[in-house]
């Protein structure tokens, strides 16, 4: 297919998924999509940017945008990342708010509605999710929203929709509310396309989930992953040999993201070849090395290279 040539018209929009980190965004965008574009861990502030992924269905083709989880922000990164959450939303069709409904409204949820409700944004779907579990704040979310809606005048409904993200079937409820608001318009992407994010973001982001399921709480927040060169050779096999950069903001974290007798890296190292290599079909090589860089999560030159600034520039 050539570039001027039209993609198939179908049902098209452009979804912005946002809500409280540990909602269950990505989970539900990987669902949605089929297949893993955006990195998952129970830690606060897993994804750090702006996710696409396709969903190719015969009704035509949503977008989905992978936010960075509204939360209390705690330094330059976090506004940042809150910052980046709530511009997205702006220019989407259609804004998917995902709720962790097994707890209480919290404030960032309710802040969401506020939003959503002062911009009148009548395309929306509330997706209460971890229907799964119990206790259930189903009707509490609906009172929530019954007085922000009040409290801005505004007389729409959003499409509420109930799911549990990790189950076999737990977006479809989600995707037919998305298409009822699609439009039929000409396709963004081919239809064997589930993300365009950006290879070296993907090997950062993959490497750093298994940081977080390795760490847990110990570092993760302070630490970043930037892909600092990329060689492929042709082979056979086909390689790419990544040099990776793990940046944490003191000395004295070294230790942990290394690991005694360098257990962590050789854990993180082999998890993430094996993943990148079925990912992108390539014998994928990573040369791992942990450096302190001091306050880089206040620096825009490393920010913009690991794409945390996009167009906050």
């Amino acid at each position: 297919m050539t570039k001027d040539t039209p993609l198939k018209a179908g049902k098209v929009a452009v979804v912005a998924v946002v809500g409280r980190t540990n909602a269950g965004k990505s989970t539900l965008v990987n669902r949605l999509v089929g297949e893993k574009v955006s990195i998952v861990s129970p830690v606060a502030q897993t994804t750090r940017n702006t996710v696409r992924g396709i969903v190719a269905d015969p009704r035509g083709q949503l977008v989905l945008l992978d936010t960075p989880g509204l939360h209390k922000a705690v330094g330059a990164l976090g506004t940042l990342l809150n910052r980046m959450a709530r511009r997205s939303s702006a220019g989407a069709d259609i804004v998917c708010a995902v709720f962790d409904a097994a707890r209480e409204p919290q404030l960032e949820d309710v802040g969401w509605m506020q939003r959503i409700a002062g911009e009148n944004r009548e395309k929306a779907v509330f997706v209460l999710n971890k229907a799964d579990l119990s206790p259930f704040f189903e009707s509490m979310f609906h009172e929530s929203w019954d007085r922000c809606a009040a409290g801005r005048g505004v007389k729409f409904t959003p499409k509420w929709v109930k799911c549990s993200a990790i189950a076999p079937d737990g977006g479809k409820a989600v995707l037919d509310a998305l298409f009822e608001f699609a439009e039929e318009g000409e396709k963004l992407f081919d239809d064997d396309i589930a993300t365009d994010y950006p290879r070296r973001m993907t090997i950062a982001d993959s490497i750093r989930e298994k940081y977080l399921a390795r760490l847990h709480s110990e570092v993760p927040h302070e630490l970043g992953v930037r892909v600092v060169k990329l060689d492929e050779s042709e082979g056979p096999p086909k390689t790419w040999d990544v040099a990776v950069e793990v940046l944490v903001n003191r000395a004295s974290q070294k230790p942990i993201a290394i690991g005694r007798r360098a257990e962590t890296v050789k854990y993180v190292r082999k998890c993430a070849e094996r993943e990148l290599s079925e990912l992108f079909g390539v014998r994928v090589r990573l040369n791992l090395l942990v450096k302190a860089s001091p306050n880089w999560m206040k620096n825009a030159r490393l920010l913009a290279e690991m794409g945390y600034l996009g167009e906050l520039m």
